[in-house]
């Protein structure tokens, strides 16, 4: 029935002037996410409304699961379109519309016309009232709800067609990706820091990410997970750079010379500082962490304090006021959440103390710190030489 869809945005339309540089960032997100699936598709603008048409066969759910990943829709619309015969045109359309669709349903409904076209000759009271009774002459399982309806029929009169639409399937909402720069994301193998990354994301932002890798103590499968996982946020951030980093010398130095209460804070506070060159080098304006307030050790507010001393970038902690169980919602959502919970250990939960510090002072970390002036530059010079580059789609 179906061959077009009206794609409703949110933000983007109080954008004003530039508002047409949202509307393109769009146009291209969802031409991208189209592209493997079955069926050739025309996205065109007009007068603040995007419409995507099938040229020929298409795959109807593939096309609306594609676009539910485009981050700036807030509704899919499955429309008929149709272009201006008069009035009596108009009804009939409507009527094979909900004979196909709410024939023999015992349901309330409501008529909803907007009039962009002015010099349509009847008004949007008159086609509401004029099509609201016919639909009841029609279908006697229908009765009117102009409060809550069932069903809002929608009949937009444009200048150069007239829409028919009653269903509206959520969009993932937030800004088209590509008008917020780029930022470069903390990615392990756990719950959090694939959220973090879909909801900058989602503002937005294009990803890079930096993963920190340490066999033998961390195995193959757990580097793995970490693909995997990028692979799924790709589906909603378009393409990931991952950043390969080998962090075990880095990290058995910290072990071997700093005190084991600070470890964690201090290994922290390394991968901050990698993270951060890898964003300076490849553009990146911003880095990412999964990081959600008094959730570990290393996530209480001291803590937080002494990573960020290292950090001249901002950085984005999406996730800093939300429940674990927000979290995990938002994973399950994003599909993510089963890959998080295999039981592959990353780096970060090799080394960890027994009694790690939960209000680190600064002073005293950049004191313990010292112990590594010897070697740690030139390990970390290393690290960033020998990283491994993974292009993740």
């Amino acid at each position: 029935m179906f061959q077009a869809f009206l794609i409703k945005y949110g933000e983007i339309g109080v954008k004003g002037k530039n508002r047409y540089v949202f509307e393109d960032a769009l146009v291209a997100r969802m031409k991208q996410v189209l592209y493997p699936v079955e069926g050739s598709f025309q996205i065109t603008k007009e007068q603040g409304r995007i419409y995507v048409e099938a040229e020929g066969p298409f795959d109807y759910e593939e096309t609306i699961l594609a676009l539910q990943r485009v981050f700036g829709i807030v509704g899919i619309c499955p429309v008929v379109l149709r272009e201006d015969q008069g009035f009596e045109a108009l009804s009939k359309d409507v009527m094979d519309y909900m004979h196909q669709m709410y024939d023999g349903v015992k349901k309330t409904f409501k008529v909803h016309t907007r009039r962009a076209n002015k010099h349509y000759p009847m008004t949007s009271p008159e086609v509401n009232e004029e099509i609201g009774g016919r639909i009841l002459e029609a279908f006697p399982d229908l009765t009117v709800d102009v409060h809550k309806p069932d069903i809002m029929l929608h009949i937009e009169l444009r200048s150069h067609h007239i829409n028919i639409y009653s269903e509206v399937i959520p969009g993932p909402g937030g800004m088209p990706l590509g008008t917020n720069g780029r930022s470069m994301l903390l990615l392990s193998g756990g719950i959090d820091s694939p959220v973090a990354g879909y909801m900058v994301a989602k503002r937005g932002v294009y990803i890079d990410a930096v993963y920190f890798h340490a066999p033998p103590y961390t195995s193959e499968r757990a580097k793995q997970k970490v693909v995997d996982l990028a692979q799924k946020v790709a589906r909603y951030s378009g393409p990931v750079r991952l950043h390969v980093i080998n962090f075990t010398d880095i990290q058995m130095y910290i072990y071997d010379q700093c005190p084991h209460d600070e470890l964690t804070i201090i290994m922290r506070r390394y991968m901050m500082r990698i993270a951060q060159k890898l964003a300076e080098d490849t553009g990146c304006l911003a880095l990412i962490t999964g990081e959600s307030i008094g959730q570990v050790a290393s996530q209480t507010v001291p803590s937080l304090a002494a990573t960020n001393d290292v950090c001249t970038l901002p950085v984005f902690r999406p996730l800093i006021a939300f429940d674990k169980e927000d979290i995990v919602t938002i994973a399950k959502k994003i599909d993510t959440y089963e890959i998080s919970i295999l039981p592959y250990e990353d780096c970060c939960t090799t080394f960890v103390a027994k009694h790690p510090v939960t209000k680190p002072q600064v002073e005293r970390i950049r004191k313990s710190e010292r112990a590594l002036e010897e070697k740690i530059e030139e390990m970390v010079r290393e690290a960033l030489e020998t990283e491994e580059i993974l292009e993740i789609r």
